[in-house]
């Protein structure tokens, strides 16, 4: 979850994992962590057609995640 300043440049303030809550660290509109992020556009054969869904994880939901797959990622 992310929120911009209200500038002439949207700098990012502010981002929180959604799956735990985290306060990611931000400085100068900066992530200063790691931090994945999605922004997908679901398409046609969804039954989300049209929809855009953002998510911001931290390192450690991250890793949490991933030991769940049965195909690791690319790395």
């Amino acid at each position: 979850m992310r929120r911009y300043l209200v500038r002439e440049e949207n700098e990012l303030d502010f981002v929180k994992c959604n799956k735990c809550g985290k306060n990611i660290l931000v400085e100068n509109g900066i992530v200063k962590e790691g931090l994945f992020s999605i922004d997908y556009n679901w398409g046609y054969f969804s039954e989300k057609d049209g929809e855009v869904h953002s998510i911001d994880l931290c390192e450690k939901c991250y890793d949490k995640m991933i030991k769940k797959f049965a195909i690791m990622p690319d790395i």
